[in-house]
Formats: C-alpha cells, sequence, structure tokens
C-alpha cells in the first residue's frame, strides 16, 4: 500500500499551531502520513519540544526530516548539530516514526552516522526504538549520473528502511526511469521526479508500489516543486482508485496546465467505473520530443499507456508518428493532415483521429444558429494555420462553404490553403467548397459572416494570455458570428469585445466538450455519462455526442 504524505515546513516556533490545524486538515482529507520539515525551527531554543509537539499532535505517524541546503533544503547550520537535534528528538516521547536523513550525510561521517543509528531500528539496536530510517538523495538540478550507485546503496545499507531517490526532471521520459526503479526495488522505496514533468511518478507511485508519495497541504507552499495538494491528488487524479492495473491518459501539448481535460475525463471515468486516470503531459514544441516521449510510453508495456488528446503544437506531429509507427490513420485525419485524438490498444497498436473537425462543426451549427443545409452558402475567415485550423478548414469546406485562411505568416496560411484544396479535391465528395489564402492586411475588412479564431492567443497559460487575434481596426459587428477556439478561459478577450460588439460570440467550451465525447467513447467504449461537462459549464454529455 502507498501511503499519502503531506509535507509542512514551519517558518518559526510561533507558525506550530496553524501547521497543526494545516496537518489535522490533511489528515481529515486523506493524508496517510506527516512529514514534518523543521528546516527552520531547528535552531530555536526548544527545537526539540517544538517537535515532540508536531508529532503528537496529529493522529497519523509522522517523518522529521531538518534538510540542508546543500541537498536544497533550508537549514543553514553545523552537521553536527542537526544530528544532536535529532537525537533528541529520538528520545522524546513521543518519537517520530520516521527520520530522514541524506545519503551524502550517511555516507561521510561516521561518527554522525553511529549518532543516528543510536535512535534509529536496526538489527544491532539493544534498546526499544521505533523510529526507522529513511535513507534519501536529491538532485534539483537533474537527474544524477550516479543514480543508480546512490540507490545501490541505500538498499544496500541494513539500518535503511526506506530508500528515497528524487531528482528534476528533464522530461516526461525521466518518470518512466522512476517506475523501472520501483520495479527493481528490494526494500520499501520512493522514486520521484520533481518539477512539471514530474506528476506521473508523484500520482502513480500507487500503480507502482512506491513507499509514499508526497502532497502539499491546501493552504500552504509545497516543499518540493511540481507537489499537488491532497485535494487534487484524490479527487482531480483518483488516487483511491489507482492500482497495478490502472490505464494510463492524459493531454499531450505545450503548455496544458490550463486544460481541464484531466477534471473532466477523469469525473468521467469515476462515473462509468473506468479503471484509468488522465494526466496532463507536457511536452515541448519540437518533433523530437513528441516521438521520444510518445514513443518511449507506447512502448512501456508496465505502462498501460491507452491513449492522449493531443493540442497545440503537436497534432501534425501525431500524424507522423502513428504513419511512422505503421499505426491507423483515420480518414478525416488523413484528409485533414492532423489528428487530436491518439488510442492504444491492449496489443500496443496505435491510431489516431481527428475528433475536432466534426465537433467544430457541430458547435458552429448548434451555438451559432447556422442552417446546416446553406453550407454551401457560407463565407469563413479562420485565423492560424496549425492543426486546429486545418480541421475547422476542412469540416467547413467539405461541407460546401467558402473558406479563407489568414496567418500572420504569409507562406503558411498559402501552404495550408494549397495543402486542404488538394485533399477536398483527391476526396471526390459531391459538394465541396473552396479554400483560399487571404492577406492579412485584409482581415481589418470584416467582410465575412462567420470568423473563427484557431490560434492560441487569449489562451490561459498561453503566451499571449491578454490579447486578441484580430487586428484592432477589425469591424466587430452584430450578426457576426465569431468562434474562439480556445477553450479556457471561456470568456477570452476576443469574446468579451465580441460580446461587447453585439456579435454572436461562440467559446471553446462546446467545442471542447464535442470531441472529449468522442475520445472518451474511444478510450472506454461507452459514452460520455450525461451531464459529464455540467462542473465546466455549457453543453451536456447530450450535445457532446
Amino acid at each position: 500500500m502507498t501511503l499519502l504524505a503531506v509535507s509542512l515546513a514551519p517558518e518559526s516556533p510561533d507558525e506550530i499551531d496553524a501547521m497543526l490545524e494545516l496537518a489535522r486538515r490533511s489528515v481529515a482529507e486523506g493524508a496517510e502520513l506527516i512529514e514534518w520539515r523543521i528546516d527552520r525551527v531547528a535552531d530555536a531554543a526548544d527545537a526539540a519540544a517544538l517537535v515532540s509537539r508536531l508529532v503528537g499532535g496529529v493522529p497519523v505517524p509522522c517523518i522529521v526530516t531538518c534538510r540542508p541546503i546543500w541537498e536544497g533544503g533550508d537549514y543553514d547550520g553545523d552537521d553536527a548539530a542537526r544530528v544532536s537535534l535529532l537525537e533528541a528528538i529520538g528520545t522524546s516521547a513521543p518519537p517520530p516514526s520516521y527520520f530522514d536523513v541524506e545519503l551524502a550525510l550517511w555516507s561521510r561521517s561516521a561518527n554522525l552516522r553511529q549518532k543516528i543509528e543510536l535512535v534509529v531500528a536496526h538489527r544491532g539496536q539493544h534498546r526499544p526504538v521505533s523510529t526507522r530510517l529513511v535513507l534519501s538523495s536529491h538532485d534539483f538540478g537533474g537527474r544524477p549520473s550516479d543514480l543508480l550507485r546512490r540507490l545501490a546503496a541505500m538498499a544496500d545499507e541494513p539500518t535503511c528502511a526506506v530508500a528515497k531517490i528524487a531528482w528534476r526532471a528533464r522530461s516526461l521520459r525521466d518518470n518512466l526511469e522512476a517506475f523501472e526503479l520501483l520495479r527493481a526495488r528490494t526494500k520499501p522505496t520512493i522514486a520521484l521526479c520533481i518539477g512539471p514533468f514530474g506528476l506521473p511518478s508523484r500520482v502513480l507511485a500507487r500503480k507502482f508500489g512506491a513507499f509514499l508519495t508526497f502532497a502539499s497541504a491546501e493552504g500552504a507552499a509545497p516543499t518540493a516543486p511540481g507537489q499537488p495538494t491532497v485535494r487534487e491528488l484524490r479527487r482531480r487524479y483518483r488516487w483511491d482508485a489507482i492500482g497495478v492495473r490502472t490505464r494510463l491518459y492524459g493531454v499531450i501539448g505545450w503548455p496544458v496546465a490550463q486544460s481541464q481535460g484531466p477534471e473532466l475525463h477523469n469525473a468521467g471515468f469515476e462515473r462509468v467505473g473506468h479503471d484509468g486516470v488522465y494526466l496532463p503531459l507536457p511536452v515541448p514544441p519540437e518533433w523530437e520530443h513528441f516521438t521520444a516521449t510518445v514513443g518511449a510510453f507506447v512502448d512501456d508495456p508496465r505502462l498501460d499507456f491507452r491513449g492522449a488528446s493531443v493540442t497545440i503544437p503537436h497534432k501534425e506531429h501525431l500524424v507522423r508518428f502513428v504513419r511512422e509507427r505503421g499505426g491507423r490513420v483515420d480518414p478525416a485525419a488523413e484528409a485533414i493532415g492532423a489528428a487530436n485524438t491518439l488510442t492504444v490498444d491492449e496489443r500496443g497498436e496505435i491510431a489516431c483521429f481527428n475528433d475536432d473537425a466534426d465537433a467544430a462543426w457541430r458547435t458552429l451549427i448548434e451555438e451559432g444558429g447556422l442552417d446546416e443545409h446553406a453550407a454551401h452558402t457560407l463565407s469563413v475567415a479562420i485565423i492560424g494555420a496549425g492543426g486546429a485550423a486545418r480541421a475547422v478548414a476542412w469540416a467547413c469546406a467539405a461541407r460546401g462553404a467558402h473558406v479563407v485562411i489568414f496567418n500572420r505568416n504569409a507562406s503558411r496560411a498559402e501552404a495550408l490553403a494549397a495543402e486542404l484544396t488538394m485533399r477536398l479535391r483527391a476526396g471526390e465528395r459531391a459538394r465541396t467548397g473552396d479554400v483560399s489564402a487571404g492577406c492579412w492586411e485584409a482581415l481589418a475588412r470584416g467582410c465575412f459572416p462567420v470568423l473563427v479564431n484557431c490560434t492560441p492567443v487569449g489562451m490561459a497559460g498561453g503566451p499571449e494570455p491578454d490579447a486578441s487575434p484580430l487586428p484592432a481596426e477589425f469591424p466587430l459587428e452584430p450578426g457576426l458570428v465569431l468562434f474562439d477556439t480556445v477553450a479556457v478561459p471561456q470568456r477570452t478577450p476576443l469574446i468579451r469585445a465580441a460580446l461587447a460588439a453585439g456579435a454572436v460570440a461562440i467559446g471553446g467550451r462546446g467545442m471542447f466538450l464535442r470531441q472529449a465525447a468522442a475520445q472518451f467513447r474511444r478510450w472506454t467504449g461507452q459514452p460520455a455519462p450525461e451531464g459529464w461537462g455540467e462542473a465546466l459549464g455549457t453543453v451536456s454529455a447530450e450535445g457532446a455526442q
């Protein structure tokens, strides 16, 4: 069983009562162990008594850690004084369940090692001692070159009850090594990746049998980069439901922190009883990062990676990846040249789909009040030339609309228009519209009744969250149907401007829910549960099919 631990770090003796209250609230929310990081109170005159209050003030086991600056902590004192404090704490009542001591300190000083051995349980201990030793090693700069040697040294140390290794992840692939270390463990082990790439190691610790994972308390600063809160782990990421057979899904993009996919899909998995967890999976924009990371996830048989939502800027990369791997590209993704859904079956066979196109079209028709049977009369301006623009342009033109693509990089707009024109002609549809590229300066003349933003401008967490993709002189007018495919926030600067002008303003939430419902069905074999989008606002699952 993997414990859910909360790490708390009082800044001064005056905070002891407040920290105890945070700890008790964390236990009420599901924490099974409290780590007291005493780095900043270790120099207090009555430090041992303060720590005894902390240890005795919560109804769950405790780890006491005094982490020095040289290993990423805040203790800036003498190591001998620090060990003397641990001795005093260990002989106080009640003693902690664990002391966390750095492997580096343990290895370099026989004298300090002997002092620690006096207050921890081990085979040669002659006194009744219940406190056990966690030997740990941290690297906040990256993966240490001697990582395996460090872990082996901890595993081989008889006094060590739990081995802990943590390092700053360079990419999502570092998590796979952490999982491999857990699979090969010879004693209870904690293996964590630090930073924005490290969330899988924290959430999936239970799947791979880690001794514990760390979370932060609601209302308290995390004690390490990348720690989710107890509430996030249990509610957002389904901590209590994760087991050895839990399937992994996620949203792949750059950035992905703003995505509401985890709330939506994890709630859906819970509703239908699907053994899965959905995580944000940040992958830098380059093709090399995408193919290396997704390839490693697909190839790891114990990870149970079964699919992903793929967003900016990787939708075209997904099609290339599946083609090069010999997987199946569905007709819509083939025609569009971009995909947003990846599936991986039990045999490791992969496929990709474009669920954006139909979702975008349904959103325009149902929320924009357009006549689906008169699509051939529509003139649609699209801003952007990435994967979303491909899907929306194809969806509209394939149904007969006249589409003009605008992009600040004119050559990208021209190349996309030419490519889609070729694909539409090759499709031999009974009625297709046309796609052309427009001059960016001409966009300001505003001669289109339908305008669709397919750029990340205005997206929370993106490079321009407070900006609009439109030229300042663009005439927003009543009657214009303006569709912003950005889903977060619901009211982007563009949507707010359109509403103020009396235009028909369509946010990206409806498209998001519709394409997500299609993904959910592909992954689980079940329709999205009724009303699954209600917590996010806008349409329900009925409108998302």
